[in-house]
């Protein structure tokens, strides 16, 4: 069994890339929704609650997790590993690499949450993978928030994403990296606004890849989804089709437990 877990319901995006990579394995999804976003919470909370939601899959007999959050990943996923020494651990983390590597302008930019924007963690990758571009990180409030209410296509989400990437593109930016997950729901909004002049960088395939490497054993199951939520488990359930998600709720077991409120 393959344990995947995020604030909310930006982890669906890798859920999702998972569940279609490895379509026989068992999958758990973890929303800890009670203490959304993840964004704007120091390191040291986030480890607590990571740990705590690591050791409720890994007892529930997950034999891989998935940290399906990039702001969980940079403050906490070091932590996890070192707790959960004998378990597989896929983290996510934004696509400073392939971005550095295909940009032609020498160009690129990284959207994500405030704590990812200041974490170290991004930081070393900008200095590992991409010392010979220029790199712009670019914090965006409240991005998370508007896909956990499900507020996708607001004409005035368009007014502001177009704030934040148009100096962004009037500089010469061609690869714009999504660095949370939940940004992945926000891409046709995004799409709109860069129309055509840089790509949008995403990584839950390239997570969902090394969840194949790594599997093993757990790759094989019965194709069962088991969604968990810390607050409002309904509406987990409920934002599958309006997410464009529909199909993982035909793999469901069981309806959405209410845990670790």
């Amino acid at each position: 069994m393959i344990g995947v877990f995020d604030s909310g319901l930006g982890g669906l995006s890798v859920l999702a890339a998972v569940a279609r990579e490895l379509p026989r394995a068992d999958l758990v999804y973890l929303a800890d929704t009670a203490h959304l976003p993840y964004g704007d919470k120091d390191d040291a909370y986030i480890r607590r609650r990571v740990i705590r939601i690591g050791s409720h899959l890994v007892d529930q007999g997950c034999g891989m997790i998935v940290v399906a959050c990039n702001t969980a990943t940079a403050a906490a996923v070091a932590a996890f590993r070192e707790t959960f020494d004998d378990v597989p651990v896929v983290g996510v983390e934004p696509g400073v690499k392939p971005a550095a590597a295909q940009s032609r302008s020498g160009r690129i930019a990284v959207l994500a949450t405030e704590s990812t924007a200041r974490s170290e963690r991004l930081a070393q990758l900008i200095r590992h993978h991409a010392g010979h571009v220029e790199v712009r990180v670019e914090a965006c409030p409240g991005w998370a928030t508007r896909v956990e209410s499900l507020r996708l296509a607001d004409p005035e989400f368009v007014d502001e994403a177009r704030r934040h990437l148009a100096p962004l593109l009037a500089e010469g930016v061609d690869q714009i990296v999504l660095g949370c997950t939940h940004y992945a729901f926000l891409r046709p909004a995004l799409e709109t606004v860069v129309d055509g002049r840089a790509t949008l960088v995403d990584v839950a395939e390239a997570v969902a890849r090394q969840c194949v490497r790594l599997a093993g054993a757990e790759a094989s199951g019965e194709g069962r989804l088991t969604l968990l939520a810390s607050a409002q488990p309904e509406r987990l359930q409920a934002a599958l089709p309006a997410l464009g998600l529909g199909w993982l709720g035909r793999r469901l077991s069981t309806p959405v437990n209410l845990v670790l409120a």
